[in-house]
């Protein structure tokens, strides 16, 4: 059975993606701090903001990530809109499953014989 996704919403593809993002971001938290740490140590004057740039850069990627991933789902889900009005949308080839009473695996207790 084949399906054509002719159309997204832009809103939801836009969170989902900041959300994403947001979270890539979270990656580079610990490097942004190692670098301000080091750039604090290793200062040779009195500069009391040595390595706040790197503490600063730790505490916002993960906000700009999200932000940035935000604007640009928003953007490509009205350019797949977009698109998917001129030449169609992807084709999705689905296959129906049985529904059963127990879900989609067997729930069987510890210690069950045979197992």
């Amino acid at each position: 059975m084949k399906h054509v996704v002719r159309s997204i919403g832009v809103i939801s593809v836009a969170k989902i993606a900041g959300l994403v993002y947001g979270c890539l971001g979270l990656l580079l938290v610990p490097f942004f701090l190692l670098a301000g740490f080091l750039g604090a140590f290793a200062d040779k004057g009195n500069n009391p903001l040595a390595g706040a740039v790197g503490i600063a850069l730790a505490i916002l990627a993960p906000v700009l990530y999200g932000i940035m991933g935000f604007i640009m789902g928003a953007i490509s889900a009205l350019l797949y809109n977009l698109f998917a009005k001129l030449v169609g949308g992807f084709e999705l080839e689905l296959d129906m499953q049985p529904a059963t009473p127990m879900g989609p695996y067997p729930l069987v207790p510890p210690g069950t014989p045979g197992i």
